[in-house]
This record gives C-alpha cells, structure tokens and sequence, in this order.
C-alpha cells in the first residue's frame, strides 16, 4: 500500500456533462492529497451516432487526444476508483459497462479485491436513472471485493448538488448548460471524501 492515496477518475462522457464532473471530482481528491489519474474509457459508438449529435462529436475531438484512455494498468495502479458515466435506460452507458466486464482476468486474481471506489453520473432530469446508474457499478464493485464510499449526507455540498446519497448527480435537461457550481463542489467534495476514506484502509501499520 501507498502512503499518498492514489485515486483513479475512469469516466465515460458523450458531450461533456459527466467529464466536467471527473475532472471537479478529481481536483477534490487533489486537495485532499491524492494523486490522481484522469481516463476516459474508449468510445465505442459509430461515427454516423456521433456525428448527429454535434455536441458528441466537439467533446470527442476535444478530448480524444487529452485525457487517455483507461487500462488495466490504471486499476492496478490506484488504491481508490471515481467510475462516471451518463445514464442510458437507468444503466451506465455501455462504453463504461465494456470497461468494466474486461476486469475479469483482475478479478480472478484477486488484483481488485479491498480498492475503494465511489461513482458519479448526470442524466436528463432528476428522475431519469439517476440512482440506479450509480447503483449499476457498485454492484461490480461488490464482485470485486472492493469497499463502496457513498457521499451520504456527510457534507453539506452533497446535499446542496440534489441530495443524491449514493453519489454526486446532474440533471443535464435544465436550462443549464453544463453542470453549476452546486453540483461540480458536490463532485469535489466526493473525490475529498475518497480520498478521506482510502487513506484510513491505506494508512500503513504502525
């Protein structure tokens, strides 16, 4: 174990909602002392999807080249793990899911058992998956072996972002354009509180 939390933020965004989220979330784990990776997972939709959409599109060419992608190497590297994704019929989206259903040679080997790991997601309304999206990967999580840090009602922040106890949510079809400041100092206060967390189960022996 490592004395410096290490967190991995490892997200799936389409135009951009769930990336300014990551991005808050990981400069929360930065000033609760981590040191962190930011990925995005690889984008697996068809040109002809992206390209109807030209938000899709102007985030992937933006990022693309920006934040790399994540690897197996970027779980084993990390003591603790942010997964973000939209939501998609209640589900994480299935870039995300392909992700994580790669885990299993990690899993077998016991490689992610005792990591610690939160999620954060954003879907049209308040009521449009939210909860289950985030509730979609801490059951991998649980296969692992992993410990689930959920923000709870432990910080002010999180209730202030929608009171969403099982992780930092946006409700993207109001009339802002990309999160507020509300929800981004949820998401920061969530990458702190797993920062708080991994470092206690990381601490080492005295």
């Amino acid at each position: 174990m490592t004395t410096t939390p290490r967190i991995a933020v490892i997200y799936y965004s389409a135009t951009g909602n769930v990336h300014d989220m990551a991005q808050a979330l990981g400069s929360g784990a930065q000033s609760g002392g981590a040191e962190i990776l930011l990925r995005r997972v690889l984008e697996l939709a068809p040109d002809d999807a992206i390209d109807a959409n030209p938000a899709w599109r102007a985030h992937l060419e933006a990022t693309r080249d920006v934040i790399p992608e994540a690897t197996h190497d970027d779980l084993l590297w990390a003591d603790g793990y942010a997964f973000g994704s939209p939501t998609r019929f209640g589900n994480v989206a299935g870039q995300l899911k392909q992700f994580l259903d790669s885990t299993g040679g990690l899993w077998s080997d016991g490689k992610l058992a005792d990591k610690v790991a939160t999620g954060f997601t954003s879907a049209q309304n308040s009521h449009g998956g939210n909860e289950a999206t985030i509730l979609a990967p801490y059951l991998t999580m649980m296969h692992w072996g992993a410990i689930i840090v959920a923000p709870g009602y432990t910080d002010d922040a999180f209730s202030a972002a929608g009171g969403n106890p099982y992780g930092t949510s946006y409700p993207s079809g109001t009339d802002d354009e990309a999160p507020g400041e509300l929800i981004l100092a949820g998401a920061r206060a969530q990458g702190r509180r797993l920062v708080e967390i991994t470092a206690r189960l990381t601490k080492p022996s005295a």
